[in-house]
């Protein structure tokens, strides 16, 4: 089978009600805390995503037992101290920034040294951000000249507390040193740039000792050492992340309408939906419910007559880091100029997302302006494409695939998008959904 997909055609009005997978960011962290409960887990409409799957071979590696079937997965958890391994043992992240971060949090205390690999995207990533806090633990760790991986990390058996200040938004960082912070003696203070907070809520519904005050911009969180954790039964509900392409193919398309169906709809992950209201976006939440700490809702979204365009506040970077991509693709259709800032973090991602975002636009006939951390787009609300463009060589960044993908079904032209294996590190049944709103 090709390796690419092409769309000549784009799509038709459309009123349907989807499911999109399960949320990959609780997934994983399932995965994680399940690996160190007492007696079994299990989870329901787990993502079965290379991401997720690449965390299920890890703790594997760890000695955890783990049965899994469809999208249902039991693991045998064996308490805070149960992993058991062979010297020289090699875990390997693939894709996945989350995995690859958190899990040297569970194992900072690791009598044996570790090395850690990820592919060829996830070496290019900032470990030492992770490194240097865990480092302070008393782990040890070696790292390769760009701070990417392979890393090795030697835990310490008699790790100490540490004051960490968090200042780049990043809820991966925050939550290995949580993890850390949860197998030392004494009390973790982390104050933290306000992100994504599915560990901290995991860790209140599982009883653990983790304190939480919040300001306006920080969070001070207070961590202690466990005893224990017990097993955790979760049915993960469907990702905002994955749920935002739909948004957005809704958005640009005419006389459309689209329920996504129980979805997490956690505040601190909602900045897509924030900000595409701003724009215009008629988006509301139906049949809304608390589970386990996460908020999970219908997301029903009807076509715009108008898009408006948006100085985006910084204050929802955070909260939208993931979807800026498809963002930028509603502002190439707004009426005026869209402005957003402060995004250096996107060039750190799978690819320099940024970089990506302006060579996406150009390629539509879009005037951009670029720095290292801004974009302006100059929105066109009578967009249309009617030229052969071609999409390759991002670095199998499964965001770029997605939203090249939205960006053809609601503009046109004739476009050919390398790399379509890459929506199975967070999105398998992307093109599926595509093909059913198409029928």
């Amino acid at each position: 089978m090709p390796n690419f997909i092409s769309i000549n055609k784009k799509i038709k009005k459309f009123n349907q009600n989807i499911n999109v997978d399960g949320d990959k960011s609780l997934s994983i962290r399932w995965v994680l805390f399940s690996s160190i409960a007492s007696g079994v887990s299990e989870a329901k409409n787990l993502l079965m995503s290379e991401d997720v799957l690449a965390s299920i071979n890890v703790i594997k590696k760890l000695g955890i037992k783990v049965v899994r079937k469809n999208n249902n997965c039991k693991i045998y958890g064996k308490g805070i101290d149960g992993f058991n391994y062979k010297n020289n043992l090699v875990l390997n992240a693939e894709n996945s920034g989350t995995l690859g971060r958190l899990i040297l949090g569970l194992i900072v205390n690791s009598p044996k040294e570790i090395k850690l690999i990820g592919d060829k995207s996830l070496s290019k990533r900032d470990f030492k951000r992770v490194a240097l806090p865990l480092s302070k633990f008393g782990a040890k760790f070696k790292l390769n000249k760009k701070f990417g991986l392979p890393l090795t990390i030697k835990g310490s058996q008699n790790l100490k507390p540490v004051i960490y200040h968090e200042t780049k938004g990043s809820a991966q960082c925050k939550s290995s040193v949580i993890l850390a912070g949860l197998r030392t003696k004494g009390k973790t203070i982390i104050k933290a740039k306000k992100s994504r907070n599915h560990t901290e809520l995991l860790c209140k519904y599982l009883n653990l000792p983790v304190k939480i005050r919040s300001n306006k911009n920080f969070d001070l969180i207070e961590v202690n050492k466990i005893r224990s954790i017990k097993r955790l039964k979760y049915n993960i509900p469907s990702d905002i992340s994955s749920a935002a392409f739909f948004i957005v193919l809704t958005a640009l398309s005419k006389e459309s309408k689209i329920t996504i169906r129980k979805v997490n709809v956690n505040p601190s992950r909602i900045g897509v939906v924030t900000i595409l209201r701003k724009m215009g976006i008629d988006i509301h939440f139906k049949n809304k419910k608390e589970y386990k700490g996460e908020i999970i809702a219908d997301i029903v979204v009807k076509s715009p007559k108008n898009i408006k365009n948006i100085n985006c506040p910084k204050s929802l970077n955070s909260r939208a880091i993931d979807e800026f991509l498809i963002i930028f693709l509603v502002a190439a259709k707004a009426n005026g100029i869209s402005y957003f800032k402060d995004l250096s973090e996107l060039n750190k991602k799978e690819s320099p997302r940024l970089v990506w975002a302006s060579k996406i636009l150009k390629n539509i006939g879009i005037k951009t302006i670029v720095t290292n951390n801004s974009i302006k787009i100059f929105g066109n609300p009578k967009l249309k494409i009617d030229k052969k463009i071609i999409i390759k060589n991002f670095l199998k960044d499964h965001r770029i695939f997605m939203c090249c993908t939205i960006a053809a079904l609601s503009f046109g032209g004739n476009w050919i998008i390398h790399d379509k294996d890459s929506i199975k590190t967070s999105f398998p049944s992307f093109l599926k959904i595509i093909s059913n709103l198409k029928k």
